[in-house]
């Protein structure tokens, strides 16, 4: 057999062609300097091929320690920051290919036998996909107890209810934070469905149309933690659903981050007042002494159009691609690498600054400091019973549509008159319907507000620590 090696001078087709590749066209085409991260799941999905071309007799069981052998050097190699890695090989796959023909000669040569680099990097990203899918999870789960955690030391804590940005009804702070753990928590669902969608195997596939090897892909599908065998060569090869779909869910994960980062930007500046930041995450002015800048929230609502980006661009690479791979999908990598890591980043940070930074022994840092008395007047100014006062009219036997013309009149003499609805006397109430009574003290108050909203997925304290319980078991 040819002891020919694959080598900085040579390509895996160099004896087709008759003249060398230009540089321009080396370094236009080259993929190595950021699909090199996927070198771990190249060298395992390696590793359980040559174990299934030897279980099949494909190789010879020297072959297989050959290779196993050689990946432990590589491996080494890589993880010490020794291994060079060559433009002109390309590819994360050339280049370990290569070393490892090197190292072991006719094995490594033979270790490509029965697949091609387009079901092998179909297979890479995917298992590399997998396993960051799992770190994330991880992250969502934080990130939902960092908000639980501040939700469960301000339940009492009373909030002007916002709509149109217009102050609508007092809510507790932490029935308001709990709105975003549920968006996080199905955000997580999202993460676990399609992560079944990721871990399916094309590797089997080979070029296109599968291959003449008796392969027993139902192994290698099993070595590696697969769930599944993608059933089609032609779209095994060519699809990447698996990353517009994880890129699709990253999207809504950074728009339900950015409205978090909106509203605590909202809330930290001095017009509201609501919330303080430690200054481990905020910034100054290279001029102004003054100013605190909330530049981590900042940033990650800035970093969810980038990520909104991705999606667009991995969407318009995929829409006019015919069967099966097309270079193009060399373009796919560098969005999706981007998006993992700026979810990843901006989970972590946001849940830190939310809920404080947890230490090895359980303990916590100083997260989100929340100015009860800042929020309580906010709501005060806003006339947020106003639609208790229509409720309490209601319940007196008056139609809600004629209960919401008197309120309307109430606050306007309230509002010319400089006072809250539960600052004006009774007498004056009175004259806007004579329903009106003593007991109406209870209801304008805002936590009579609070404490009548008490139904499911209410306001109402009582909701609010059930929830609150409910959460903590589930991320128990």
């Amino acid at each position: 057999m040819s002891t020919h090696q694959l080598d900085t001078k040579s390509q895996a087709w160099s004896a087709l062609f008759s003249e060398p590749m230009s540089e321009l066209v080396k370094r236009y085409t080259a993929s190595v300097f950021f699909d090199k991260r996927l070198w771990q799941a190249d060298i395992d999905g390696s590793l359980a091929h040559a174990d299934m071309l030897a279980a099949q007799g494909i190789i010879g069981a020297q072959d297989l320690a050959d290779i196993q052998r050689g990946m432990v050097q590589v491996r080494a190699e890589i993880e010490s920051g020794s291994f060079d890695w060559k433009l002109e090989l390309e590819d994360v796959h050339l280049n370990i290919e290569a070393r490892l023909t090197q190292l072991v000669g006719d094995a490594g040569k033979r270790l490509h036998t029965g697949r091609s680099r387009n079901d092998q990097v179909a297979t890479d990203v995917r298992l590399w996909l997998r396993g960051e899918i799992d770190a994330i999870a991880l992250l969502l789960v934080d990130m939902q107890r960092a908000l639980v955690h501040v939700a469960s030391e301000n339940v009492d804590a009373i909030l002007p209810g916002f709509t149109h940005l217009q102050v609508a009804q007092p809510v507790s702070f932490a029935h308001h934070l709990l709105a975003y753990v549920e968006m996080f928590a199905r955000d997580a669902e999202r993460l676990a469905d399609l992560r079944r969608r990721v871990n399916r195997l094309p590797l089997g596939s080979a070029a296109l149309a599968g291959t003449s090897y008796p392969l027993d892909r139902e192994r290698v599908a099993r070595t590696l933690g697969f769930e599944g065998v993608c059933q089609n060569s032609l779209d095994a090869v060519s699809d990447r659903d698996f990353a517009i779909e994880f890129s699709g869910f990253a999207t809504l994960v950074m728009v339900h981050v950015s409205r978090l980062a909106e509203e605590i930007v909202i809330w930290m500046s001095q017009n509201f007042g609501f919330i303080n930041l430690s200054d481990r995450y905020c910034t100054g002015s290279s001029i102004m002494p003054q100013k605190r800048n909330p530049d981590v929230a900042e940033l990650a609502r800035g970093k969810s159009g980038r990520v909104v980006g991705h999606l667009m661009g991995l969407i318009t690479l995929m829409k006019g691609q015919p069967l099966a791979y097309n270079k193009d999908n060399q373009e796919d990598k560098e969005p999706l690498f981007d998006t993992v890591d700026t979810v990843k980043d901006t989970l972590r940070i946001m849940a830190e600054m939310i809920g404080g930074e947890v230490a090895a022994d359980g303990t916590r840092s100083a997260g989100l400091q929340v100015r009860r008395d800042a929020m309580e007047r906010a709501a005060l100014r806003g006339y947020a019973t106003a639609t208790d006062l229509a409720d309490y009219l209601v319940k007196k036997g008056l139609p809600f549509r004629d209960a919401h013309e008197v309120v309307a009149h109430a606050v306007k003499t309230a509002i010319g008159l400089g006072q809250d609805l539960s600052e004006l006397p009774l007498s004056t109430l009175q004259g806007f319907d004579a329903r009106i009574e003593a007991d109406v003290a209870e209801a304008l108050t805002l936590s009579g507000s609070l404490n009548a909203r008490n139904t499911l997925g209410g306001t109402a304290p009582a909701q609010v620590r059930a929830q609150i319980a409910r959460h903590q078991a589930r991320l128990a």
